[in-house]
């Protein structure tokens, strides 16, 4: 029986297996790896640091859930991956081998970085659902003796909306307890301009969220690179668009949260040099069009783990985000081509990389659309209003729904986003040229 191992349980890794179980049936093997029994929905998690929700809330088992699938699961994480064996070395000891290998493990935390910087240092962090209920302590703390907050994403970040969607969040939340005027806010980020996002900016994201910042007194730096981190202060350079220094900031804090820049995990790191042919030198996957390696043609990967290149130079290195339905676009194609190549043909599907993201301000937000999500795209669209909080919320209910009941997309999900335009995989049919206008 064929054996596919998928490495990871995020948001990549858990959509994967299902969509390998759907598409193959029961005729092959899926084993789940990953560090930890629980699922956690990433993009709750600055609900989290501000106790709008708790950690329990937004976790699945998944040991029981993957039983019910007939997908084997093992908790032990992965300790290298050795794609010239097609074998996983775990961190317990044991080998385990496959046929097949979709890596889905997200991202390392490049907090070692910046002197000062993480959990570990000065800084808090809403990356993970367990550094996102440590800083809801410190929240807690910070709101009996307010002062200065400092919040953005460092250089080599990919990740910027949960950096805005955190500061507006903190910004609502303190408003709501009466306290905003105790607490000057400063938005530090290593993109060129608000709302780059790290792709060039999707429709009006710039003059969006710059209004959102001005109108609620957020001060901001970009372009910034952060030197240091102390128990007080941020050290930041200040850099021009020609790339030379522009200033340097000492910016004070009681309170800072920072997105880092993100790389591969050590299993596929190594001594953070990678693994020829699979990887590039800072650890993350090289995918052709198909999300097939192509040096080991037996590897896919999807998610944030997988190597893109900026879509612009900047000044100071800003990284590519992978999106929700950019992910599953990515999934959708994975599942399809492993069947393709099962078979013993060719992989044939391609994923649109299509992005649908809400940024969520607690009592408003920001929506944009960007198909696909790396320029140029056929749709370039951004709005705000109440109805992005609302439509955050529905998303959280639905996703973790889909995730307890083990399942795909419904059809409803299916219809609605292909009414609007938006779909996973990219058309194998040729696009037919307008016809001609009729002669008057």
């Amino acid at each position: 029986m064929t054996h596919i191992v998928v490495l990871g349980a995020g948001l990549g890794g858990i959509p994967m297996t299902f969509e390998l179980r759907e598409a193959l049936g029961a005729d092959v093997e899926i084993t789940l790896v990953s560090d930890s029994e629980w699922f956690q929905f990433v993009p709750s998690n600055p609900w989290v640091a501000v106790n709008w929700r708790k950690p329990e809330d937004i976790k699945v088992h998944l040991p029981p859930l993957m039983a019910r699938r007939n997908v084997r699961f093992i908790a032990a994480g992965a300790e290298k991956v050795l794609p010239q064996e097609n074998a996983l070395l775990l961190r317990d000891g044991t080998r385990l081998g496959y046929d097949y290998l979709v890596i889905a493990t997200g991202p390392a935390l490049g907090f070692d970085e910046i002197e000062g910087f993480g959990p570990g240092g000065h800084t808090r962090s809403i990356c993970h659902v367990d550094h996102a209920s440590a800083a809801a302590e410190a929240w807690e703390k910070f709101c009996r003796e307010p002062g200065p907050i400092v919040v953005g994403a460092v250089q080599g970040a990919s990740c910027f909306g949960p950096a805005y969607e955190f500061a507006l969040i903190m910004e609502t939340e303190l408003r709501r307890r009466k306290i905003r005027d105790r607490v000057p806010m400063t938005f530090i980020t290593a993109e060129p301009y608000i709302g780059h996002l790290g792709l060039g900016g999707v429709g009006d994201t710039k003059g969006l969220l710059e209004s959102h910042l001005r109108e609620r007194h957020i001060k901001w730096i970009t372009n910034a690179k952060v030197e240091r981190f102390a128990a007080d202060r941020v050290f930041v350079t200040e850099l021009g668009e020609d790339g030379a220094v522009k200033g340097t900031h000492e910016v004070p804090f009681r309170l800072a949260t920072m997105i880092p820049a993100f790389r591969g995990i050590d299993a596929l790191n190594g001594a953070k040099g990678g693994i020829p042919g699979l990887t590039n030198p800072r650890g993350f996957v090289v995918v052709d069009k198909h999300q097939c390696n192509p040096t080991f043609r037996n590897v896919f990967a999807v998610g944030v783990c997988i190597a893109i290149p900026p879509v612009e130079k900047t000044p100071v290195p800003v990284g590519v985000p992978k999106t929700g339905y950019m992910i599953e676009s990515m999934v959708a194609a994975t599942a399809q081509n492993l069947r393709e190549v099962i078979a013993g043909r060719k992989p044939s599907f391609e994923p649109t990389w299509n992005a649908v993201c809400l940024a969520d301000f607690g009592d408003g937000g920001v929506a944009f659309v960007a198909l696909p999500q790396i320029p140029p795209r056929n749709v370039n669209w951004s709005s705000e209003g109440y109805w992005v909080h609302l439509a955050k919320l529905g998303f959280e209910k639905y996703f973790l729904r889909r995730v307890r009941h083990g399942g795909t997309d419904p059809f409803y999900e299916k219809f609605l986003l292909k009414a609007l335009g938006i779909e996973k995989l990219r058309s194998r049919e040729p696009v037919a040229a307008p016809k001609e206008p009729a002669a008057v």
